[in-house]
């Protein structure tokens, strides 16, 4: 079931990039998608992810949450290395930078829960899976 799943989200992703965003915003279960641009940490490569987003004010936040995985997805070690990066919302693409936050961070259970509503649950259901603390990434504009 998981290989199925991946091969929809890697269908949709490239419904949204080839598409330059006309299609794919809202296109997998109706969650709002952008897609996130960052360069490879190991290989200096450009990246892109479609994630689900919710928003803070003028922040989109993304979660780290690899379905659940022990494991962090590699996007978040490259914003990590490399924190100014680019996504697209729709057809809208704007420069932002990423700043990663976890629990001991004051705002973060608000942002998670944030997050966490538009993807009707599914992160906390991840959370519930892992013992890694999921990162909330806040992608503010430059």
């Amino acid at each position: 079931m998981a290989g199925l799943l991946g091969n929809v989200l890697k269908g949709h992703q490239w419904v949204y990039e080839h598409t330059d965003g006309v299609l794919g915003h809202r296109l997998l279960f109706g969650n709002p998608t952008l897609l996130l641009r960052t360069v490879g940490r190991k290989t200096g490569q450009t990246r892109t992810n479609a994630l689900t987003y919710g928003r803070d004010g003028d922040a989109y936040l993304v979660t780290a949450s690899n379905g659940g995985s022990p494991r962090p997805p590699g996007w978040l070690a490259n914003v990590k290395a490399r924190p100014e990066c680019e996504i697209q919302v729709g057809r809208q693409r704007i420069p932002v930078v990423a700043t990663a936050t976890y629990p001991s961070d004051p705002d973060y259970a608000r942002r998670f829960a944030l997050v966490d509503k538009v993807n009707q649950g599914r992160y906390t259901a991840y959370q519930k899976m892992t013992k890694r603390p999921i990162a909330v990434v806040v992608l503010r504009s430059v």
